[in-house]
């Protein structure tokens, strides 16, 4: 009996050692990827990498993981001579292998969200021109003209969709004329406006985009999605 209490305690220790080991592992491979993410003409802020799924070694030697979280914080893009920033990117990765190390990682397929903030959107818009929340799945548009001496001002609902899955248009449902001809089209040309989204990872897709109370949610999915390299 004290013999099997004996080997019971040194199981239960070593499965310690095996489990804490194993975690000090996935800590070092999530920093080792962070460091390496990169993404074709673009900048980005930081990057947070939670690898799933245990053991993490019996993983690491197959060099293949069942499901990566990334998170990437401040894409930026050039789009028409300006600054697109993607504030933040959610993605979940499956099936990712490993190939030379930690150099390369590419996930068999993926899913996630990305958002642009008003502000950054704003930016990427015509000098002069504020995108903000309209309510209602729109976002309000404001921009101003000069018509012999005098400026007019107007905010216009919007609606947002995708074009050929890599461009945000921003399109006016209706913009008041005022009776003055040529105004309307003047003004569209201050809110309404295109901007390629620039900057994600090989493999990943636009899907949808929806305004929200946050900014523009985005939705990407993508195969053969490549991590790192």
């Amino acid at each position: 009996m004290r013999a099997l209490r004996t080997t019971l305690v040194v199981l239960v220790v070593l499965a310690a050692v095996f489990v804490a080991v194993d975690r000090v592992a996935v800590y070092v491979a999530e920093s080792r990827v962070e460091s390496r993410v990169e993404l074709p003409g673009a900048r980005i802020g930081s990057t947070d990498v939670s690898i799933k799924g245990f053991p993490f070694l019996t993983q690491l030697a197959g060099s293949e993981f069942d499901e990566v979280e990334v998170k990437i914080t401040g894409i930026e893009t050039t789009a028409a001579g300006r600054t697109l920033r993607i504030s933040t990117m959610d993605a979940e990765l499956h099936d990712v292998r490993l190939t030379d190390g930690f150099s390369d990682a590419t996930a068999a397929h993926a899913t996630g969200t990305a958002v642009i903030s008003y502000e950054d959107l704003t930016k990427a818009a015509s000098d002069g021109v504020a995108v903000e929340y309209g309510g209602k799945g729109k976002v309000k548009v404001t921009g101003a003209v000069n018509i012999l001496g005098r400026t007019i001002s107007r905010s216009v609902l919007s609606s947002v969709t995708l074009i050929d899955g890599h461009t945000v248009r921003v399109h006016a449902d209706k913009v008041p004329g005022e009776g003055i001809p040529g105004l309307e089209g003047l003004i569209r040309e201050q809110t309404d406006f295109e901007r390629e989204v620039g900057g994600l990872p090989n493999g990943l897709k636009l899907e949808k985009i929806q305004p929200t109370a946050d900014g523009l949610e985005i939705s990407v999915s993508g195969t053969d999605v490549r991590l790192a390299g």
